[in-house]
């Protein structure tokens, strides 16, 4: 039985925008060494792998370079896939098992709604070189499962251009860097960026699990409980974002690109 494998753009409302992620569906689990393989072939910031088991689906998430523990856009992709390909009926949910415990996927509309855990930064100085890898001046240097960095000004934000290299030694105990700041246009609450270059992902193109930092963070800043994302990388996409106690309902859409099998 051959193994079905997708592509995905994920926080995305049309192709070639938003992140692109494989999604790939086996009967059964695979080698790890197999799967990592598979990732380093498809050469995309995740691909993701599930199978069916009681309750739902499996699901691991590999970088080019390592598994991860949670990734929000290559669960989006997976779920519309599951959906769109008739493995699962829109009205009923998505559940996933994952390193990070069950996570669920319902259709809202024209967005996927993802039922994630919240990542509560805390504020830290900020470790020496930072700034100056960064070549700004922070506002305030928080850590969760990412170190988090706000700024002042999205055109700043826009045409950073961090020294990957120096920052490296902030990757010994965190997964990467995410650089935030307000946002300027009407209709967004707030802009970021992530980079992930111990993983193999120098800049991620939309970071799902780091909007479960972003949301609670911005939260506590703007005093509101549903807020509108943008990721400026050169692909970019939207994420929005809903505070509730200890979880984050992330939404977003998805386009299939490609379809392939081994």
């Amino acid at each position: 039985m051959s193994t079905v494998i997708y592509q995905v753009d994920a926080f995305a409302e049309a192709p070639f925008t938003g992140n692109p992620a494989a999604v790939c569906v086996m009967g059964q689990p695979a080698s790890e060494k197999w799967m990592q393989q598979v990732a380093q072939e498809m050469n995309l910031s995740e691909t993701a792998f599930l199978y069916p088991i009681d309750e739902g689906y499996s699901l691991r998430w590999f970088t080019p370079e390592a598994e991860v523990d949670l990734c929000g856009h290559a669960t989006l992709a997976s779920a519309h896939i599951l959906w769109e390909t008739g493995m699962l009926n829109e009205s009923v949910a998505a559940r996933f098992f994952t390193r990070s415990g069950w996570l669920t996927a319902e259709r809202n509309g024209e967005w996927i709604r993802m039922d994630f855990p919240a990542d509560v930064p805390k504020t830290t100085a900020s470790p020496v070189d930072l700034e100056s890898a960064l070549d700004v001046s922070a506002v305030q240097v928080s850590k969760g499962m990412d170190w988090l960095i706000e700024l002042e000004d999205e055109q700043v934000l826009c045409e950073l251009n961090p020294d990957l290299h120096r920052l490296a030694p902030l990757f010994d105990t965190a997964r990467g860097l995410v650089v935030t700041c307000r946002s300027n246009h009407p209709n967004r609450d707030i802009v970021s960026r992530a980079f992930y270059s111990d993983l193999g992902v120098l800049e991620d193109p939309v970071t799902g699990s780091a909007h479960c930092m972003l949301a609670p963070y911005w939260q506590n800043k703007l005093g509101k409980s549903e807020l509108t994302g943008y990721q400026a990388s050169k692909r970019g996409g939207v994420v929005r974002m809903e505070v509730q106690g200890e979880r984050v309902l992330l939404y977003g859409k998805a386009v299939t690109v490609m379809k392939g099998s081994f």
